[in-house]
């Protein structure tokens, strides 16, 4: 493993359903995963407008809403799609491996 190739094991695959959340702490990141039509995504989990995290909000149709202000990100790419919100948050590569979801992070500290 390299410090540009990390991947963290979050969940059990099996441990998820289709248009859930799931926030998780690594090292000083707060990342949400999402299954969406049976495929896992992750962002960043806290708003890029204000902050909140973004598990606290609602998430239909492949959009994540923050609680705070009505802003929507699409999880698949993290781009703002409502505001007041007009930068998108992170989003990071994921995979299931041996039935664990795992994402990768740069620098998991």
């Amino acid at each position: 493993m390299t410090a540009t190739d990390n991947w963290v094991g979050l969940c059990r695959l099996d441990e998820t359903s289709d248009d859930e959340m799931y926030p998780f702490e690594v090292g000083s990141r707060r990342i949400v995963i999402y299954r969406v039509d049976g495929n896992i995504y992750a962002t960043d989990n806290v708003c890029s407008h204000a902050f909140a995290l973004l598990t606290d909000g609602w998430l239909e149709d492949g959009l994540v809403e923050c609680p705070l202000h009505g802003a929507q990100f699409d999880v698949k790419t993290g781009a703002a799609v409502r505001g007041p919100a007009d930068c998108p948050v992170e989003t990071f590569e994921t995979r299931v491996r041996d039935g664990m979801v795992e994402v990768r992070i740069a620098d998991p500290e």
